[in-house]
């Protein structure tokens, strides 16, 4: 099964690609030489991928890797929506909305590919900076002393492409709150830890005025579990790996395991020594099988991973994989909330999604 989506996952680029590749040469009205450079171009940034991959970023120059990495993961991207606009072209010249005359050597269809293009890559990088303050107010119905107010954040992906700029900047929103305590739900890492090093982002996280818990997530592991644990101790970042720690004011948050370990204990094993008498809150990197919360007593999980799939429409795949693939769900006692997540893997793009950070009141 795992072969087979993966020669899925290696087949539908190169499909999408060879579609791509046929629509742009017949469209440009450009003599073949001019072309075969334009495909040549588009072909080497794709290329990147495998060559970022292949050959590995941490091996280069800090800003030689960011270009590496921008244009590669980037073209993924563009790739999609070049499949997506050349579709939706095909289908209008199928029901003679359009003449043929835009498709074969043409100024007019080739300008409109490009500019379309241009703009929702242009909304999608500025919509991506767009920080979106999630409001979130829990009720407890078990006993506070005063109300509890959290900041809480998935999905950070620092490295190559989000950078100490921008973890400064987060930093502002977040303390601009007046926190309790900063929760993460995971992939603070996103490939690997040398960026972050060669930055020091550690001493922008030790900036944050309140205490910040966090799980691990699954680029965590790909970065190596053992680095980006060290990275949580210099960052004054306390990890939880199927472990819980009470807060004041009568909140517990557990931590789980990212599901990447799979000797990971069960939520009923996390949840056997915690005091359900106080308010339980679960950080779980990946929101899958969330009745084990419900069952366990949990009063609140807070989970990301999924990113709504950053971009249209591969946030109906995300729908279609989870349960609850973006925002709040209740099931029983139990509430949850899926981050879309403040940063993102691959280009800077959110299209049909937000970046978001979740500022949450228990009452």
């Amino acid at each position: 099964m795992n072969i087979m989506l993966i020669m899925i996952f290696l087949l539908l680029p190169l499909l999408g690609c060879g579609f791509v590749a046929w629509h742009v040469w017949v469209m440009l009205p450009f003599a073949n030489l001019y072309k075969g450079v334009v495909l040549a171009v588009m072909l080497l940034a794709f290329l990147c991928v495998f060559f970022n991959f292949g050959v590995g970023l941490d091996r280069l120059p800090t800003s030689v890797a960011t270009i590496c990495y921008e244009v590669g993961y980037s073209s993924v991207f563009v790739l999609l929506y070049l499949v997506l606009i050349f579709l939706l072209l095909d289908v209008l010249k199928w029901v003679g909305w359009l003449p043929d005359s835009w498709f074969y050597a043409s100024p007019k269809g080739s300008m409109l590919v490009f500019l379309t293009m241009c703009g929702i890559f242009i909304y999608g990088n500025l919509h991506y900076y767009n920080k979106v303050r999630m409001p979130l107010e829990l009720k407890a119905d078990k006993p506070l002393p005063r109300p509890v107010k959290l900041v809480m954040l998935s999905d950070l992906h620092l490295g190559y492409h989000n950078t100490r700029a921008d973890l400064a900047k987060w930093v502002e929103l977040v303390n601009a709150e007046h926190p309790d305590a900063v929760l993460i739900g995971g992939d603070i890492v996103d490939f690997s830890v040398v960026p972050l090093v060669r930055a020091d982002m550690a001493a922008e996280f030790r900036k944050l005025n309140a205490p910040v818990y966090a799980c691990l997530g699954n680029h965590d592991y790909y970065a190596g579990e053992p680095n980006s644990e060290k990275f949580y101790r210099e960052a004054g970042i306390t990890l939880l790996r199927d472990s819980a720690v009470e807060l004041p004011g009568g909140i517990v948050v557990v931590g789980r395991d990212d599901r990447t370990n799979m000797r990971r204990k069960s939520v009923a094993q996390v949840m056997a020594n915690v005091d359900k008498s106080k308010y339980v809150i679960l950080l779980d990197h990946q929101p899958y099988h969330l009745e084990e919360a419900e069952r366990n007593g949990v009063d609140f999980q807070f989970s990301g991973h999924t990113h709504y799939g950053q971009v249209w429409p591969t946030s109906w795949i995300e729908d279609m994989i989870y349960e609850d693939a973006y925002g709040p769900l209740t099931k029983g006692r139990t509430q949850y909330y899926v981050s879309s997540g403040i940063g993102i893997w691959g280009g800077k793009f959110r299209i049909g999604t937000q970046s978001e950070y979740v500022v949450a009141t228990i009452r």
